[in-house]
C-alpha cells in the first residue's frame, strides 16, 4: 500500500502563445473599471519601492534583497487585486470593502486552525519571503567571492559586473538567478489565485502550478517575460510606472488562472460580497 496519495488536482488547460497579451488586455480593463481602488494598489507599491531606493541607494546588498523580496512576493501582495477581478466577473462590487475583507475577514471563524485549507495564503507567502531572502544571500556570496574589486553599491555592480569587459560573472550571475526563479515563478504562477478562489491546500495550489507550466513551457515562458520586462519598466520609470504596471499585472494573473485551470472540481471559497447571480460562477 504506497504511503503518500498525492492530492486531487484539478484539470489544466494548453494555451496558445499569445493568450498571456489577451491576459494583459483584460487585466487593463479590470483596472479601468476597479478604478482608484486598483491604482491605490499601485501607488501603495511605488511609494514602497521609492522607499526602499532612498533607504538603501547606497547599500547594495540591502537594495537588492528589500527588491528581490517585493519581486519574489508580489504574487500574494496581489491577493487582493485577484479578489477585485473575481468579483467584477462574477458581477459583484468592487470596492475598498472587497480588498478588507481579502485581508481582514475572509478566514475569521477559522483563526485557530492551521492545516492544509486555512491560512494558506499567509504559508505561502512566507515560503517566498524565504525563497528571496535565499536567493539575495546566493546573490551577495556570489559576487564577494567573484567580483574583482568590492561591490559596494549599485554603480559598482553596474560597472564592475554588468559592465565587465568579459560578461563572464554577469552570465553566471542572470544564469543561477534563472536556475533559483524558475521553480519560484513555477509554483506561484496560479497558486495564490486558486488558493483564493477554492478550497485547495497549499500542496493542491503548487503541484498545479507547475502543472500549469509543464503543460504550457512556451506560453509560460513568455508570460514570465513579460512580467519580468513590465516589472523592470515599471522601476526604471522613478517606480512611477508601477502605478499602473503592479494592478495590471495582478489583474492580468487572474485571468491567467481561469484560462489554464478547471477549479470546478474543488468547492468555492465564499463570496466576499453578497452574491448578484445567484451564487453561479460567471466567466469573463
Amino acid at each position: 500500500m504506497p504511503l503518500f496519495h498525492p492530492p486531487p488536482l484539478p484539470a489544466v488547460r494548453t494555451i496558445g502563445w499569445m493568450q498571456p497579451l489577451q491576459w494583459l488586455a483584460l487585466g487593463w480593463r479590470d483596472m479601468a473599471r476597479a478604478g482608484w481602488v486598483s491604482f491605490a494598489h499601485g501607488l501603495a507599491l511605488a511609494l514602497f519601492g521609492a522607499l526602499i531606493v532612498a533607504v538603501a541607494h547606497d547599500r547594495f546588498w540591502l537594495l537588492a534583497g528589500a527588491l528581490s523580496g517585493f519581486l519574489l512576493v508580489a504574487p500574494m501582495l496581489a491577493t487582493s487585486l485577484y479578489a477585485l477581478s473575481r468579483a467584477l466577473e462574477r458581477g459583484e462590487p468592487a470596492h475598498f470593502a472587497t480588498v478588507r475583507a481579502i485581508w481582514l475577514s475572509w478566514q475569521r471563524s477559522h483563526r485557530g486552525v492551521w492545516d492544509g485549507s486555512y491560512w494558506c495564503l499567509v504559508r505561502f507567502g512566507i515560503l517566498l519571503s524565504l525563497a528571496a531572502t535565499g536567493w539575495v544571500l546566493v546573490s551577495a556570496a556570489l559576487i564577494t567571492l567573484l567580483a574583482p574589486v568590492p561591490i559596494h553599491t549599485p554603480m559598482d555592480f553596474m560597472r564592475h559586473v554588468v559592465l565587465a569587459p568579459d560578461g563572464t560573472l554577469f552570465a553566471l550571475w542572470l544564469a543561477l538567478g534563472s536556475l533559483l526563479a524558475a521553480p519560484i515563478f513555477a509554483s506561484s504562477v496560479v497558486s495564490m489565485p486558486l488558493l483564493l478562489d477554492r478550497r485547495a491546500s497549499l500542496p493542491q495550489a503548487v503541484l498545479t502550478s507547475w502543472q500549469v507550466v509543464v503543460a504550457n513551457p512556451g506560453p509560460m515562458a513568455f508570460w514570465a517575460v513579460l512580467i519580468v520586462g513590465f516589472t523592470l519598466l515599471g522601476m526604471g520609470s522613478l517606480m512611477l510606472g508601477l502605478i499602473a504596471v503592479i494592478p495590471m499585472l495582478g489583474h492580468a494573473s487572474w485571468h491567467a488562472y481561469r484560462d489554464l485551470v478547471d477549479a470546478s472540481s474543488l468547492p468555492p471559497r465564499a463570496s466576499l460580497n453578497a452574491p448578484a447571480n445567484g451564487g453561479q460562477e460567471v466567466r469573463a
